[in-house]
């Protein structure tokens, strides 16, 4: 049923960027924000509905098989798109987007992960599978289970390593790089996804884990924004 349920949002969400793309050509500002806004409702919706089946068994095997395989139809269905305020960083620093274009980008991407959340909880109320049992009162689910200062240094870390290799595979081509970028992201979540979820998505953490925001917002601010954000200005400061 979960596998059904992500399939089925990854379908809806490639007819939307479609019609987007149909139908809003002559109004370039609305169709840049719905394509990103959709994109990232994909990436946030299916990781919220991922974070549920970590404990099937055999673990960590199954959720690492499925974090690749996701990874790669994200993807394959979503180029075009960073779904990652950090990625969008990327080209205002180096002047191939304009700061208005790139917190537009920023805004859809934070308002889709509200926007995930909102249904992911509406669809676990329903119950349609076993894993949505009791998810919704689970409140914080507290993915920092280190030092608040070895959370940091671990996104931050994770945050360098993965824009630094998006930097160097530009080149590839795309049919192997999404398998590559896959292959990174699946083996930094078996590194240290135990230790801080190993996110390194400001808008993705929000959307994953919200109420530890309201109830530790400094902290969660701090690790799971400004750590990654700060490792692409370093990856930048790098090029």
């Amino acid at each position: 049923t979960s596998l059904l349920l992500m399939a089925g949002i990854m379908v809806t969400v490639g007819l939307c960027r479609r019609l987007t793309r149909r139908c809003l050509r002559s109004h370039p500002r609305l169709c840049t924000f719905l394509l990103e806004m959709f994109s990232t409702f994909q990436v946030c919706a299916c990781t919220n509905e991922l974070c549920l089946l970590g404990n099937v068994e055999p673990k960590p095997h199954t959720a690492l098989t499925f974090t690749y395989g996701f990874t790669v139809l994200h993807g394959l269905t979503l180029t075009g798109s960073t779904c990652n305020p950090c990625g969008t960083l990327q080209p205002m620093w180096g002047g191939g987007t304009s700061v208005k274009t790139g917190g537009l980008k920023i805004a859809a991407q934070f308002a889709a992960a509200v926007l995930a959340r909102v249904f992911m909880h509406f669809i676990w109320s329903l119950e349609m599978a076993e894993p949505h049992f009791g998810a919704l009162s689970q409140g914080c689910s507290d993915p920092m289970q280190t030092t608040e200062t070895q959370a940091f240094c671990i996104e931050l870390l994770f945050s360098v390593v993965f824009q630094l290799t998006i930097l160097r595979v530009e080149s590839v081509n795309p049919k192997y790089k999404v398998h590559l970028i896959a292959l990174l992201i699946t083996m930094l979540v078996y590194a240290g996804g135990n230790l801080t979820g190993a996110i390194f998505n400001p808008a993705l953490a929000f959307s994953l884990h919200a109420h530890c925001f309201y109830d530790k917002f400094l902290s969660y601010s701090l690790v799971y924004w400004i750590a990654p954000s700060l490792g692409k200005f370093l990856t930048l400061s790098q090029i």
